[in-house]
């Protein structure tokens, strides 16, 4: 469990990083949980995304996409596809209706490389304007690599790296460091215009645009975070191959030589097939074999450690563009579980109380566990609507599916076991034992202590447990203390005992408690 949120780092931009004006959510009627609308025209895909106010972790109101292949042949004749422009144009003009229907402000739209490059790229941005009512920003090259690493800073805040931006006529190269983008770069990397390239000469031109990329940014990067459909298509195929068993494509991870045997498998296989075992549009399928190839080089010459996968990209880092400074330093986990408290549990604000409670149990947690107990706490409620012999599930299933941000896959189950035990004493015969596997022992051993923690501590139900009882926990000694008030005793029934014993038995401590 690597991905340790660091709150410490300062993140200061100039003016020439705020194009659009003015940040939204420095107006406070804006802060106040509005919505934000995006618009990215891309060379592929033309999609609206609604962000449900300026919360640190996004949360999506509304998302719709229309692969309307813009830039499809634009390498060949220099100008958009026609059949994509007519798509296009209809896409916009019902986002334009729907962010209407929605009552947001004005959506920001930006248009990346088959706008730009293509010679009738300023007629169609007109056409929209004046069909539409919104105002296209088509940003070059540069302003794209930069967006994309800002999505990326939302979604993964330790992001530490190169950030990888493959679209349908372009990639960009960013690179993040300790909260900033740093050097960017553009290419014309993406599969639309690799097609137009002869096969005989394919690979000695992927190799020497990469060999410049590479000259411009450098090598020295441990970790490249891939964003971009193409990529995701090619991660959703080596978790086939793998037999993986978390399909959340945020933050999954991979090494050189899983990604090496990937391509070696997807070149062995029925792209049709390999379509349909994995759920992946034909669309974005056909533009695989190329994206592959482009990935290998990349691995070959940056020679990363390891290959992530960020599902946050160029939408992402325009509400990150938004956000003040105090709101860009706050842990995406924490808000969004906040946020998922005030709106799913029975009584808001008990959370941060019953970890109070718990926290002398995990005195010595390292900071990045300490963290998830703090999410732990604040879900520990989220499900109680679900019907009792569900529960348990619901919270697992729930966590480790969740759109959260700054949460790798151990981290998930790690969360989702814990939740588990608040509301189950034994995880036997757990419909989600093939995951159990993505954590250590010892994790899950740490992972069921605080539920069980958590499942005891809901018993004291009142403004806080701490009115009816401390916990004091002497590792050392293997023994687990409870110090009942007058009120606390009352409270201490034998449901309330029997938990107590089976967290003490989880922490392999001897149960003893002390009464008024």
């Amino acid at each position: 469990m690597t991905n340790k949120f660091r709150s410490n780092r300062p993140v200061s931009f100039g003016e020439e990083w705020d194009p659009f004006g003015v940040p939204l959510f420095d107006d406070p009627s804006a802060r106040a949980l509005s919505r934000v609308g995006v618009v990215d025209i891309g060379s592929n895909s033309v999609r609206m995304v609604v962000f449900d106010g300026a919360a640190r972790s996004p949360a999506y109101f509304y998302n719709e996409k229309v692969m309307a292949g813009l830039g499809q042949g634009l390498a060949e004749t220099g100008r958009l596809n026609p059949e994509g422009r007519v798509r296009a144009l209809s896409a916009l003009k019902r986002f334009a209706l729907l962010a209407k229907g929605m009552d947001i402000g004005p959506l920001t739209c930006v248009a990346t490389a088959a706008m730009r490059d293509a010679e009738d790229g300023p007629e169609l941005k007109r056409q929209i304007e004046r069909e539409t009512g919104l105002t296209i920003h088509v940003i070059d090259g540069l302003e794209e690599a930069r967006f994309s690493a800002q999505g990326v800073l939302l979604g993964w805040p330790d992001a530490q790296g190169l950030i990888c931006d493959i679209g349908g006529n372009s990639m960009e190269l960013a690179e993040v460091t300790g909260g900033k983008v740093g050097r960017r770069v553009t290419s014309q990397l993406g599969p639309f215009r690799l097609m137009q390239v002869p096969k005989k000469d394919l690979g000695a031109h992927i190799k020497a645009t990469v060999k410049e990329l590479a000259r411009q940014v450098g090598t020295e990067h441990e970790r490249i975070y891939l964003v971009g459909g193409s990529w995701r298509a090619i991660a959703r195929l080596d978790m086939e191959r793998r037999a993986y068993p978390l399909h959340v494509l945020h933050e999954y991870r991979m090494t050189p030589d899983a990604i090496a045997e990937t391509i070696d498998w997807i070149g062995q296989n029925d792209l049709d097939e390999l379509r349909g075992r994995t759920g992946t549009s034909a669309a974005r399928m056909s533009l695989v074999p190329w994206a592959m190839q482009v990935l290998g080089e990349l691995v070959r010459v940056f020679q990363p450690k390891e290959i992530d996968v960020s599902a946050y990209g160029i939408r992402e880092g325009l509400l990150y563009e938004q956000m003040p400074e105090r709101l860009r330093r706050r842990d995406p986990l924490i808000e969004a579980c906040r946020h998922s408290e005030s709106t799913q549990s029975r009584m808001p604000g008990f959370g941060k109380r019953l970890h109070s409670f718990i926290a002398p149990i995990f005195a010595e947690a390292a900071p990045e566990k300490y963290r998830l107990i703090r999410a732990a706490c604040l879900l520990h409620d989220t499900t109680w609507r679900t019907h009792p012999d569900w529960r348990a599930e619901a919270c697992f299933d729930n966590v480790t599916r969740a759109n959260m941000a700054a949460l790798s896959h151990p981290e998930r189950v790690y969360l989702g076991v814990a939740l588990l035990h608040r509301y189950k004493n034994s995880r036997a015969n757990s419909p989600f034992a093939h995951l159990f596997d993505l954590i250590s022992p010892e994790d899950m051993n740490e992972a069921e202590v605080l539920g069980k923690a958590m499942r005891f501590g809901s018993m004291f139900a009142l403004h806080s447990p701490q009115e009816a009882a401390e916990i004091d926990y002497m590792p050392r000694k293997q023994l687990l203390t409870l110090k009942l008030t007058t009120k606390g005793e009352d409270l201490f029934g034998e449901v309330a005992e029997a938990r107590f014993a089976s967290l003490a038995a989880a922490l392999g401590a001897k149960p003893r408690v002390k009464r008024p």
